[in-house]
Parts: C-alpha cells; sequence; structure tokens
C-alpha cells in the first residue's frame, strides 16, 4: 500500500515524492542542484523524494524550479508532463506494484520487444533529428530500467496491439528518417520484422499473465496505459513515440487517477479486448500479414 499521513489532508507523500523525482528528472537537474537552490542537503532532497512531509512552501518552490504547477506535484487532478524522461520515470513508478496494468503503445509496447531493440531505439533516436545527447541517454537508461524491472517483477498485461500500425512498422522498418542507405533500410525492415515474428511466437505461447491481442481495425491515435493498484488506479496517456521515426521532444503526456477517465478507458480495453485475435489465431494474422507487406 503507499503510504498516506494522517492529519494532513489525505496527501499521499510517497506519491508526492515519486512525481518531484520524475520532475526533477525530467527537467534533467541532479539532486544536488535542486538541494543548492532550496538551500538544503543533497540528503534532504532523496528523503523528499522517498516520501518524507514537506512543507507547503518548499513545494510551491519545487515546483516553480521543475517549471511545474503545485496541482501537478500534489496529485491533484491531472499530472502534466511535457518532458519525455519524466513520464517514463512516472511510468516506472507506476507499474512497480502494479496488481494489473492495460496498454495501447504505437506500434507495441517497450516491455514485449526484444534486447535487440534497444540498440535500434537509440539509433531511431539520433536519426530522428534530436541532437540532446544527455537527453537520448537518460530516456534509454530509464527504458531499460523499466524493462529489467518489469522481467524480475512481472504484473499481469493486457497489450492492445493494432494490426495497422505493425503494417506500417514493417513496411517502414526500426528507421528514425527516410534518407538511410538501402542496407541499412533493409537491416531495419528485418529488424522490424523479427520484433513481429516474436510478438507471434509470444501469442503461440500465451505466458500466464502475459495477454496480447491484435486489433484489426482503427485504434486511438495517443498510447495509454492503466494501472491497477492497491491505493487506486491512474490512466497515463502520451505522445511519445518509441516507434520507427520516434518523438521523444513534442508534446505533453498526462496522468490522472479521476475515476471517470479510469472508467472510460478501461471500458473502451475490454471492448476492443473482446474483438481482438489472441493467441493462435492472433500469430497466424500476424505471419498473413508479414507474407503481405
Amino acid at each position: 500500500m503507499e503510504r498516506r499521513a494522517s492529519g494532513t489532508g489525505g496527501i499521499d507523500f510517497e506519491a508526492l515524492g515519486a512525481r518531484l523525482r520524475a520532475y526533477r528528472l525530467g527537467a534533467q537537474l541532479r539532486a544536488e542542484q535542486i538541494a543548492e537552490v532550496l538551500g538544503i542537503s543533497r540528503a534532504a532532497v532523496y528523503r523528499m523524494e522517498k516520501g518524507e512531509i514537506v512543507k507547503i512552501e518548499t513545494l510551491e518552490r519545487l515546483a516553480g524550479i521543475l517549471d511545474t504547477s503545485l496541482e501537478s506535484l500534489l496529485g491533484a487532478g491531472t499530472e502534466y508532463y511535457p518532458s519525455a524522461i519524466a513520464y517514463i520515470e512516472r511510468m516506472r513508478q507506476l507499474e512497480q506494484g502494479a496488481t494489473r496494468i492495460l496498454a495501447h503503445f504505437e506500434p507495441i509496447s517497450f516491455l514485449l520487444t526484444s534486447p535487440d531493440y534497444d540498440r535500434y531505439l537509440e539509433q531511431m533516436l539520433r536519426e530522428s533529428g534530436d541532437n540532446d545527447d544527455g537527453r537520448i541517454q537518460a530516456i534509454m537508461a530509464l527504458l531499460r530500467e523499466r524493462k529489467e524491472s518489469y522481467a524480475s517483477h512481472p504484473a499481469p498485461i493486457i497489450s492492445l496491439i493494432g494490426l495497422r500500425e505493425l503494417e506500417r512498422f514493417v513496411h517502414f522498418g526500426l528507421v528514425g528518417r527516410m534518407d538511410l542507405p538501402p542496407a541499412t533500410r533493409m537491416e531495419r525492415s528485418l529488424a522490424a520484422r523479427a520484433e513481429v515474428e516474436r510478438i507471434a511466437v509470444l501469442l503461440e505461447q500465451q505466458h500466464a499473465g502475459m495477454q496480447i491481442g491484435i486489433v484489426n481495425e482503427s485504434m486511438p491515435h495517443a498510447t495509454f496505459q492503466i494501472f491497477e493498484r492497491p491505493s487506486g488506479s491512474y490512466v497515463a496517456i502520451s505522445p511519445f513515440r518509441f516507434g520507427e521515426f520516434p518523438n521523444i521532444s513534442a508534446g505533453i503526456a498526462s496522468v490522472t487517477a479521476a475515476p471517470e477517465a479510469v472508467s472510460l478507458y478501461t471500458n473502451m480495453v475490454e471492448a476492443l479486448w473482446q474483438r481482438a485475435y489472441k493467441g493462435p489465431d492472433g500469430a497466424g494474422l500476424l505471419r498473413r500479414m508479414l507474407q503481405q507487406v
């Protein structure tokens, strides 16, 4: 269970600390930099990120330093993340301790990709024109940490994958831009096909706790995840993309625990899941697509 302090208006300080860390990483600030501005020790910053009670005046200053709002830090309403780094860190936090995850990524969830995909994604990010090496390195480190954390403590996951998105994925290959040498394009196309074949194998194996559905109809353009946790559920919606032609620099991601949002997204997932191709049927659909594209 997530810790809540008594007599403090029901503020979940552990979750508050998690958001502080996510926003700090998103701002690409070290703990000692925050400490220097606030006039406190680095250890005090780490304690705040672990859920130590924070004065409201300190939170107001932190919101200004981290370029966010006090409401977002407190989790009052919707949390907004203009930084892909901050959003990925928040995903990592919410995945830990989740009792179930419902997800739709374009084209596929990073958690389901092969170890080789990490290397290709880093190349794609550089090809896409992002010149911030520090941001790319930070994102890749967080993504690897997420994948390793999920592998060691997997939560039951329902992953919806759109067939149209996979067709585009295979057609273009693992590329960040179009003007790559023909030999590189061929290599990346084969790598994309290998990732789809991996999904086909996972569908056939039908691992306990990993349910994959292939949806042969239009899917939402924004990726989203629903994290069901003992203390409540969250919906996370993201414009960031980790497939072909990735995007880590433009858009605003959001996280909310609003019951209406959780209910609407859960209902949508359940409806799409009912119509999705699963198991050997889903694997067969993917392999027929690979023969045609």
